[in-house]
């Protein structure tokens, strides 16, 4: 629920706060005080396009603050506010509500904030959808759209699950087609492509590199580059800790260690026997050093063609790494990733008809899903359709007919999604299925149903608009509806059939309505005034020059009434007028 807006510097409003209670709200006031700069700041938290020349003249920039509150809404949308709240890393306010705000600079962009954070408008979109329904004229035409109507239509039906089953279905079936779609205008180029494939592979078979293979043989070749110094090495080391040559007498590290350790250790004393302990340890690690070197040398190759070989194993290995990575390890990886591309290319006649055949059997998935769809919404459109009408009824519009046809919609020559239907008529697969929906309109028994952007005037079509909303309220039940001049062109037992219809909305939602017209307003809960608290002369336009929101008590509102009534706000026939509407509205809705 909204709880509280303020504006700054929008429009002909200067300041101005306004608080909201449930139920239904009406604002009234004066031509030109700034009525809808109510509903534009409402628009802005929206997250609708910032117009800089909203922006008062004089001030840099205009800001709109709303205050929101969910304790009256359903687990499933205060579950879904909650997750758009931690996602923005927004914070609820000490007493649980949301701060939601919007500025627009007159040079530059505009700004949006939620929870005290800062946050792109589309974001700050998401957050207010979930609590706001905005009805405009604007918002009128778009009910003219197919996909407006469609959306309605699926509102009233509950299709969330018949259309989730449909879209995964379609998805999968989309994808498997392009791919068949793609290997046949590509199969020149796929077979070329697997050729080459297929034909490195090979190649890379044939050599048959052992992962790490290039590093070994460089620490191999570099090895036997050296033989003979490595040989030499080996041997003199050896014989200075085993004392292993010609020489017999030759001095022996290891002799020479188990000498002084059998020297210390033939005593008593403690500290002399450890020290023999420790050269025992010295002892042996000679011994285990003399023994890997008489191993290496071992190994030592005695046949100079021993570096000839691994000499051409590298030269063998050297066009892989040329061609396909800088190393073996990665030669071997692009084998495992060519291998696995070589078997997405096959492009035989065996393999393009199983893929048919599975392109085929996602389809008829498609079609099944899809008519169940197409199922639900024929049923949700006559039940629909029939509470419409009844509402037009209620509302001073008791020959009116609304219907509803649901029909494929038709594929184009060129269509990216073309579905053959069982009727055999082929449709195009979208998104939302394949259903073309189309509102009908007759105004009266004497005329036909037509399309309803070809039947309706603009004070039928606000009154369609309402009917739709009071059918379609329990989807929305706890939510803020606010409408803009939905009485815009009626008047007279159907001016009072709307104000009676949003007093029934406000039953389950809070309302807030923008109306010129009396009869709508002598059925609010509260009524806000918009008025001007300048000298009322105006700058363009004939404009007050700064307007600001009030409260009305009991005597006010009457006196309000009687100005909407015929500008009789000072008389005293005005005045009577104004309270026998006011009373007889709180008869007729506070009564069943």
């Amino acid at each position: 629920m909204l709880a509280e807006i303020r504006i700054e510097a929008l429009g002909a409003i200067s300041a101005a706060t306004a608080e909201f209670d449930g139920g239904l709200t009406v604002l009234t006031g004066e031509t030109g005080a700034g009525k809808t700069m109510v509903v534009t700041g409402l628009h802005l938290l929206g997250g609708a396009r910032a117009d800089a020349t909203k922006v008062r003249s004089g001030a840099d920039r205009a800001v709109v603050e709303g205050r929101f509150t969910t304790t009256e809404l359903g687990p499933p949308v205060t579950a879904q506010v909650d997750e758009i709240l931690d996602s923005s890393g927004a914070d609820r306010d000490d007493d649980g509500s949301i701060i939601a705000a919007r500025s627009v600079s007159r040079d530059g962009p505009s700004r949006a904030f939620l929870g005290g954070r800062s946050v792109p408008a589309k974001s700050l979109s998401s957050f207010t959808n979930e609590l706001l329904t905005l009805h405009g004229q604007n918002d009128q035409l778009r009910l003219m759209r197919p996909d407006e109507q469609r959306g309605a239509l699926d509102r009233y039906a509950d299709i969330a699950g018949q259309l989730d089953r449909y879209r995964t279905a379609r998805d999968t079936w989309l994808a498997a087609r392009s791919d068949l779609e793609d290997r046949r205008r590509r199969t020149r180029e796929l077979a070329q492509e697997a050729d080459r494939l297929q034909f490195a592979l090979n190649e890379i078979e044939v050599v048959a590199p052992q992962p790490g293979e290039d590093e070994t043989l460089v620490s191999d070749i570099r090895r036997l580059s050296e033989l003979d110094a490595l040989r030499e090495a080996v041997h003199t080391a050896r014989s200075a800790l085993s004392g292993d040559g010609d020489d017999a007498a030759a001095f022996s590290a290891a002799s020479a260690v188990a000498q002084a350790r059998a020297a210390l250790d033939g005593t008593d004393d403690a500290p002399l026997k450890a020290l023999a302990d420790q050269l025992g340890a010295a002892l042996s690690v000679l011994v285990d050093v003399s023994t890997e070197l008489s191993h290496y040398l071992s190994e030592l190759p005695s046949d100079a063609s021993t570096l000839e070989t691994k000499l051409a194993r590298q030269a063998e290995l050297r066009p892989l790494t040329r061609k396909y990575a800088a190393d073996i390890d990665g030669v071997l990886a692009w084998a495992k990733e060519a291998a696995e591309r070589l078997a997405q290319l096959d492009v035989s006649e065996e393999t393009l008809a199983e893929l048919q055949r599975r392109v085929d059997a996602l389809e008829a998935k498609v079609v099944a899903a899809a008519a169940d769809l197409t199922k639900v919404r024929v049923k949700a459109a006559k039940g629909l359709s029939k509470a419409v009408t009844s509402e037009l009824s209620g509302l001073a519009m008791s020959g009116a007919a609304f219907s509803i046809a649901v029909t494929p919609l038709p594929a184009r020559a060129d269509d990216s999604a073309p579905l053959q239907l069982p009727s055999g008529a082929v449709a195009h697969a979208g998104r939302d299925g394949v259903d073309a929906v189309d509102f009908g309109f007759a105004a009266h028994g004497g005329s036909d149903l037509l399309p309803l952007n070809k039947s309706a005037s603009g004070g039928e079509l606000s009154r369609v608009m309402l009917a739709l909303e009071v059918v379609l309220a329990a989807s929305t039940e706890g939510t803020t509806m606010v409408f803009d001049e939905v009485d815009a062109g009626v008047g007279g037992r159907a001016a009072v059939q709307i104000g009676r219809r949003l007093a029934r909305l406000a039953r389950t939602h809070q309302v807030i309505v923008v109306t010129h017209l009396p009869q709508v307003a002598a059925y609010a809960d509260v009524h806000l005034v918009v008025e001007g608290t300048g000298d009322g002369t105006g700058g363009k336009n004939g404009r007050a020059k700064s307007s600001g929101v009030r409260r009305l008590g009991e005597d006010d509102r009457v006196a309000e009434l009687a100005r909407m009534l015929a500008g009789l706000g000072e008389s005293d026939s005005g005045r009577a007028h104004a309270r026998d509407l006011l009373d007889a509205a709180r008869s007729d809705r506070d009564s069943p």
